[in-house]
């Protein structure tokens, strides 16, 4: 139903505190009107979050799911990953 993975999804739901189905149209309308730097910044947000918690494990999760973003969405700032 759009462009982004299920983790991207979740990391997106995790961050606006919003259901994966709202967080999914959030993502579709992010993608398709040149929105990808917020996703990053929602990842990256995500992923010092959990640094801070303490959650090392979660945070390493987010860090790969912040790689497969930046290539598979290259043309929007691609620059400075976790």
């Amino acid at each position: 139903m759009c462009d982004l993975t299920e983790a991207e999804i979740e990391a997106i739901a995790e961050h606006e505190h919003m259901d994966p189905m709202i967080a999914m149209a959030l993502g579709q309308y992010l993608t398709s009107h040149h929105g990808d730097q917020r996703i990053k910044s929602i990842i990256l947000d995500d992923i010092k979050r959990a640094e801070r918690c303490g959650n090392t494990t979660h945070a390493e999760v987010l860090r790969k799911v912040l790689q497969h973003f930046l290539a598979t969405h290259p043309e929007h700032g691609n620059s400075a990953a976790a």
